[in-house]
């Protein structure tokens, strides 16, 4: 779908740039002692830039005051969720128009309770914008089962932590069984029946991903709400046994619950004659990733390059440096759709057409960018690194890189574009981007430090 029509669909409609107030002195001796203590929230406080603000480590509470616009709230207020998201009390002057919500947590995602786990779930239901992807969080105590089934899309797992064994079978009849342990990834194509089971004593944890954002745990193929759903006459026919062998039968799906603790893999392979191993690698060790090493952190990518049976889910992993950034870019062909696990984050989405919203991330966050909007993720804190999930629709990761792009142009072009009245500030910037080498994360950069001050 063409950006224009991704707009029009989820009801965008225009706005009006706010126009940069000039600088205003601020109280303090120092570049850095003055912005730490003036409360950047403050009626007379002047920002044109737009900088970041960490409300959290900081310990603000934001209110609605622009450089000189705005005003206080008289009703009622929910101090931490604003607290949580400060660019919508006080949106940054460069948004504009109406871009949806691209923003979910977990924590208000309805969990179901089982016997010795549970399951919440981010979908299109919970997030509209969540139109490719689905997520699903799940958490098992030791030799709790996710009972045997299949699905009708495929699903991408990431270990948030503790360990878990996840059992496979492909259409060839071959079986796959593995450990995995925090940061390991498994993936399942549609239809291929698995089960997961908690190993950890101190239980287990997971992301699940599935490539349709309309996907829904309740709508899973279980293996006991099958038999609860079959005469059991049908079943003594199917394993040739009476049927009152299977009065016993559970009379509905077990979905989560409590089972025996498991032993090594190799005991517990069958040892039947017709057993074999499945040709294909349904598991993956992410974080032993050679990594791809910006300036200011890295990033890990995993796709059907290095994970062949990953056909339709590719992501990255990032861990950005405290204040660094994920650099300014956009994503070709698919959807992202980004689990922050640690830390907090300040992302801008550009639609076109003159839209852009801020929205703000920490730790169980959901968050979405349709594909060729720019945007760009800074770590809002200056002393705690950002953990981040990107996930995306698609066999290959792919994005465009902002820098890279204008390095690599014609320089007379680029100045044509940017710099057509300002020589001086051309040519700076042309010698900024000589070296176009891509940089995915960008590490700290603060305009107000002295020796840096070009400007």
């Amino acid at each position: 779908m063409h950006l224009t029509s991704y707009l029009t669909v989820l009801g965008c409609c225009s706005g009006v740039l706010a126009a940069p107030v000039e600088q205003q002195p601020l109280a303090g001796n120092g570049r850095h002692a003055g912005p730490r203590r003036v409360n950047p929230y403050a009626p007379g406080y002047r920002d044109p830039y737009d900088k970041k603000v960490d409300s959290i480590g900081r310990k603000l509470r934001p209110e609605p005051y622009r450089n000189g616009d705005g005003t206080d709230m008289l009703g009622p207020r929910n101090r931490p969720r604003e607290r949580q998201n400060p660019d919508i009390i006080r949106p940054p002057s460069t948004d504009s128009g109406g871009i949806p919500n691209m923003r979910w947590s977990f924590a208000d995602s309805h969990v179901r309770i089982e016997e010795g786990g549970w399951t919440r779930e981010t979908t299109i239901r919970e997030l509209p914008t969540s139109i490719e992807l689905a997520g699903v969080n799940m958490r098992l105590d030791e030799g709790v089962i996710r009972e045997l089934h299949w699905h009708l899309q495929a699903e991408w797992a990431y270990v948030l932590e503790g360990s878990v064994r996840i059992t496979a079978f492909d259409t060839e009849g071959g079986n796959f069984v593995d450990d995995l342990e925090k940061g390991d990834l498994w993936y399942f194509p549609p239809g291929h029946p698995h089960s997961l089971q908690g190993l950890s004593p101190n239980g287990t944890e997971f992301l699940l991903i599935f490539d349709d954002g309309h996907f829904s745990e309740d709508s899973t193929f279980l293996l006991t709400d099958w038999l609860a759903h079959t005469p059991k006459s049908v079943i003594a026919e199917n394993f040739h046994l009476a049927p009152e062998i299977f009065e016993s039968l559970p009379e509905k799906e077990k979905y989560i619950f409590q089972g025996s603790i498991p032993d090594s893999i190799e005991k517990e392979i069958p040892k039947s004659k017709g057993y074999k191993k499945s040709k294909l690698q349904f598991t993956h060790k992410m974080l032993a990733e050679e990594p791809v090493n910006g300036t200011g952190g890295q990033a890990r990518i995993v796709d059907s390059t290095n994970f062949p049976i990953s056909k339709t889910v590719a992501a990255a992993h990032l861990s950005i440096e405290p204040g660094a950034l994920r650099e300014m870019h956009w994503h070709p062909r698919a959807d992202e759709w980004s689990y922050f696990i640690s830390g907090r984050a300040r992302v801008t989405i550009f639609a076109s057409q003159g839209h852009a919203r801020t929205f703000d991330y920490q730790a169980g966050d959901v968050g979405i960018v349709p594909k060729n909007m720019g945007h760009f993720i800074e770590n809002l804190s200056e002393d705690e690194p950002l953990e981040i999930l990107e996930i995306f629709r698609a066999d290959k990761f792919e994005d465009f890189s902002l820098f890279q792009w204008l390095g690599e142009t014609p320089q007379r072009m680029v100045k044509d574009h940017l710099f057509a009245t300002d020589k001086k500030a051309g040519a700076k910037f042309e010698k900024a981007i000589q070296d176009a080498q891509k940089d995915v994360i960008k590490k700290y950069w603060d305009y107000d430090d002295e020796e840096k001050e070009e400007l």
